[in-house]
């Protein structure tokens, strides 16, 4: 499942359990696009809450999307993702390098309190 819920006027959340299928990262990334389109200095919260590697059919999907996609993250300043899974944490947030300009701090999942400050300040 992958869940976006727009939270204000720059900000989505975005939750992610279980495995994406083809068809789910298409909605996930047409929806993603379409709910940030109006974003400027945008925030996320990103919640992983029971995560498996998407199929190769998902994967190719968001690989064929990556111009877009880092066009689409040039709208957002920060990220702050929650997980309780150590690896998780450093590839989160050593996928900034990737996207100039946008910073990622990794928070356990308890830490939702710190992880909202942290995206307000």
């Amino acid at each position: 499942m992958f869940k976006i819920t727009q939270h204000g006027v720059n900000r989505l959340d975005i939750e992610l359990s279980g495995k994406l299928d083809t068809e789910e990262m298409k909605f996930a990334l047409d929806e993603l696009i379409s709910k940030s389109k109006d974003i400027k200095n945008g925030k996320m919260l990103y919640e992983i809450i029971d995560f498996h590697l998407p199929s190769l059919g998902a994967i190719a999907m968001e690989f064929s999307r990556s111009p877009s996609m880092f066009g689409l993250m040039k709208k957002f300043d920060r990220a702050a993702v929650l997980t309780d899974k150590i690896w998780l944490k450093k590839v989160s947030e050593l996928e900034g390098i990737f996207y100039p300009g946008l910073e990622i701090k990794a928070f356990n999942s308890d830490q939702r309190a710190e992880a909202e400050d942290w995206l307000s300040s």
